[in-house]
């Protein structure tokens, strides 16, 4: 920041007046800073000389001194100018105040010696001095010169002359030397126009190499672009075959797998197929009604072979196909109530007395019917899990996963495909989490971000 001389402006400059002006008994000036700030005050003043001033410098503060002292030389009067930087004095306010020093010199203008000092040692009386007898530049007093020194010392020796008479024989030579030196500045000229052709000769030879060199390594530059196009060239081909033979692949291998699903497909309704039949054919077998037999036995008849009339066997009736308008669930149900329907036989006399049925023969009986109801229960369970996997032939097992796009996307290779917002993509494969595969509506098969679309 600036020194602020204005603020004690009006104090400032009648000290430095008084100090300038010899009428005045001020012979000095004393100037310092108003605490930390960098507003100039008068700090003393006084009449003593430098003796005085030299008490008044105070070692923890900057201080500017302005005295005037008498020549020892010449007895005019001279100026000094002390810069002070007392040795307490802080390194910060140093640096702040170093470039106060030639503003305060303009403010205190017309100094003769300018000292900078540090330590008492600087500004003993007697050094200011020395150093104010050597800035007077002339060792003498102007009022102790002898007057003797203005004084006519008489007349003076003869006043010589430059004249000389002409001479033909050094007007010759005088000649001949002009012309050596003529001939010796046309050599001279001629030696500097050579070494002028012989630089351009050696400048436009260095050209040329760096012309030839320039050449050279552009071609072999040319030269290497070429091979590492033609080697990216390579590698994209080959990027391309394996991309169509991963193609290919990953297309084979989803034929085979809709192949072998439709395989299992196939062998999974031949063997319901068989069960459903199997149990028509053992519901067909049986003799006698389970039923009506411990029906018979409650009301403590033993049946014989003669009450129980043949039941002619069942036919077994073709399976419907699962195109008919006859559901496989129908066809069951039907044989069932052809199951529970009781048989037509013929009532047979009760007889007069009811005797009890002999241990024995009840412990046999009773394994025996166990025995012929035993096949009914599996069977029918069977019919039904057969039943659940046949109720689902409308799903559309060839589309698969099926998603609505949300987006636009356009391929970027052969390997991807492209779809339009609302399109729908089918047969679904969620080979990575941000990556998926599918059945574009052109048929196209590819994958596609996972995030341009939302599963139905």
């Amino acid at each position: 920041m600036a020194v602020n001389l204005s603020k004690n402006g009006t104090a400032l400059t009648a000290a430095f007046k008084e100090v300038v002006d010899e009428k005045s008994s001020t012979n000095w000036a004393l100037f310092t800073y108003e605490g930390n700030s960098n507003d100039i005050r008068l700090a003393e003043k006084g009449d003593g000389g430098l003796e005085e001033l030299v008490e008044e410098l105070n070692s923890g503060k900057i201080m500017y001194a302005f005295c005037r002292v008498q020549d020892p030389n010449s007895g005019l009067p001279k100026y000094v100018l002390i810069n002070w930087t007392g040795e307490g004095v802080k390194d910060a306010r140093k640096g702040q105040c170093a470039h106060h020093v030639s503003s305060m010199a303009t403010f205190l203008r017309g100094a003769h010696v300018t000292i900078n000092a540090r330590a008492e040692d600087d500004v003993e009386p007697e050094v200011i001095m020395e150093k104010v007898a050597k800035a007077s530049g002339a060792n003498y007093s102007f009022h102790k010169e002898a007057p003797s020194r203005f004084q006519d010392s008489g007349p003076q020796g003869p006043v010589g002359s430059v004249y000389q008479k002409t001479n033909a024989i050094s007007e010759i030579k005088r000649t001949n030397k002009d012309n050596f030196w003529a001939q010796t500045e046309k050599d001279e000229e001629k030696r500097r126009k050579e070494e002028r052709a012989k630089a351009d000769d050696e400048r436009q030879h260095l050209e040329k190499e760096r012309k030839d060199r320039e050449a050279k390594e552009a071609g072999q530059r040319e030269k290497r672009d070429k091979e590492k196009a033609s080697q990216i060239d390579e590698q994209k081909k080959y990027q391309q075959k394996q991309d169509s033979t991963t193609k290919e692949q990953a297309k084979q291998r989803y034929e085979e797998e809709e192949n072998q699903a439709a395989q299992t497909k196939g062998i999974k309704r031949g063997e319901s197929v068989e069960k459903a039949n199997e149990a028509a054919s053992l519901i067909s077998q049986r003799a006698s009604n389970p039923r009506e037999m411990f029906k018979q036995r409650e009301r403590g008849i033993t049946p014989s072979d003669s009450d129980v009339p043949s039941v002619p066997p069942v036919s077994p009736q073709p399976e419907p196909d699962v195109d008919d308008g006859q559901s496989r669930c129908e066809y069951e149900e039907h044989v069932e109530e052809q199951e529970e329907a009781p048989l037509p036989q013929e009532e047979a006399p009760l007889p007069q007395e009811e005797a009890p049925l002999p241990q024995e023969q009840v412990e046999e009986e009773a394994p025996a019917a166990h025995i012929q109801v035993a096949p009914k229960e599996p069977a029918q369970p069977e019919v039904e899990e057969n039943n659940v996997e046949e109720v689902t032939p409308d799903e559309t097992p060839d589309k698969g996963a099926c998603a609505r796009a949300l987006y636009d996307y356009q391929a970027a290779d052969d390997t991807e495909i492209s779809f339009d917002p609302d399109d729908i993509l089918t047969g679904i494969e969620m080979i990575d989490e941000g990556w998926w595969r599918g059945y574009s509506p052109n048929g196209h098969f590819g994958m596609f971000p996972a995030n341009y679309v939302e599963m139905m």
